[in-house]
């Protein structure tokens, strides 16, 4: 399979550039420069994906760690990404993946045929473009989508939400589930230790909210003395109420020193309570901690009644009391796609090989 493939995102400028239009990096390129994700790359007038059908690696894994708490709950996905990303986040988690510049590190190759037919064969409900950014490998994560539907398996997107209009609308076309990584809420953070922007999140997690039938979650990793000052999480959970409403599940995840950012501590559980707290305060319905042990604030609670409806210890789930995705106490609706019966993948880990299945 060859792993260059043309891209439609891109123009020639009067300059004679090439100027991809995937992302809002927007970057200008010449013959054999590659991009600021280092997998979109300029080749004899065009921009093409250099890493169709590679990967960095295939895992089964519970759903609950992408994490997707209303989605399918209890499920495996069959989880895998390439090389590369159009962000700069100097505490990134998967930095040896997304900050990766040899593509040899890219072993396991699979078309998307492959995949789907890999997820249906494990007893995956779902296929997950995560490790690194997906919109950087569109192509690829679309066409593994389109099969995977044929075969009725839903397909997650991990994403940064980084990426401008005309893709996202395609993209999200094909996509039944997103996290989107929120890393904080001002312009500040998001130059200083991303090196990106905040509109164009803000804008993805609208669009995907308002102009797509996407199950939506929202994950923000709170790193000490960055992000986490109470007033820029009320103004973030704020936001997240008066624009998406009350029901989009909020993930409030722990910092580890990691990558460039090795001088902070880790996350104290009391900067995830406070952040809880203010969400709950703002009116989210369901605001989560992660990366810490804190089964009660891993458990998913009616909105109406206040009953607990899901149960979960780490990844494995405790408690089931919904009833067709309603509360089997009051029956209040929970915002979600549930199945009669929850899953039991439970916290199994399971690596696979293409060369398994083909």
């Amino acid at each position: 399979m060859d792993p260059i493939v043309p891209t439609k995102y891109w123009q020639v400028l009067q300059n004679g550039k090439i100027e991809c239009t995937l992302c809002p990096r927007r970057c200008k390129l010449i013959d054999g420069l590659r991009g600021f994700c280092f997998v979109r790359a300029c080749q004899k007038g065009q921009i093409v994906l250099t890493t169709y059908g590679r990967s960095s690696g295939f895992c089964v894994d519970p759903i609950e760690k992408k994490p997707l708490f209303h989605f399918l709950p209890g499920t495996p996905v069959l989880s895998f990404g390439t090389a590369g990303c159009n962000l700069g986040c100097v505490f990134c988690q998967n930095w040896d993946i997304s900050c990766s510049r040899e593509l040899d590190k890219l072993t396991d190759e699979a078309a998307p045929e492959l995949i789907a037919k890999m997820a249906k064969a494990l007893g995956c409900k779902s296929v997950a473009f995560t490790y690194n950014e997906p919109h950087i490998f569109h192509e690829y994560a679309i066409d593994t989508a389109r099969e995977c539907r044929k075969l009725g398996i839903k397909t997650v997107a991990v994403t940064s939400g980084y990426v401008l209009p005309d893709p996202r609308r395609e993209f999200y076309e094909w996509m039944d589930a997103a996290n989107v990584d929120l890393k904080g809420f001002t312009e500040d953070f998001y130059v200083k230790y991303a090196s990106g922007s905040l509109q164009p999140v803000l804008e993805t997690i609208e669009y995907i909210k308002k102009e797509t039938k996407v199950w939506l979650e929202l994950t923000t990793l709170l790193i000490p003395t960055l992000n986490d000052s109470e007033k820029e999480l009320d103004a973030m959970t704020g936001w997240i109420v008066k624009n998406l409403g009350p029901d989009v599940p909020l993930h409030l995840t722990a910092f580890h020193p990691a990558h460039r950012l090795l001088d902070l501590p880790p996350t104290p559980a009391s900067t995830l309570e406070k952040g809880r707290g203010i969400a709950t305060k703002n009116g989210i319905r369901y605001c989560y901690t992660g990366n810490v042990h804190n089964p009660e604030h891993e458990a998913t609670h009616c909105h109406n009644c206040g009953k607990k409806l899901i149960g979960r210890d780490w990844y494995e789930l405790t408690e089931w009391n919904l009833k067709n995705g309603r509360c089997r106490f009051c029956d209040a609706v929970c915002p979600g796609l549930f199945e009669p019966k929850p899953g039991d993948w439970g916290s199994k880990r399971l690596p696979v090989r293409p060369t398994d299945f083909s």
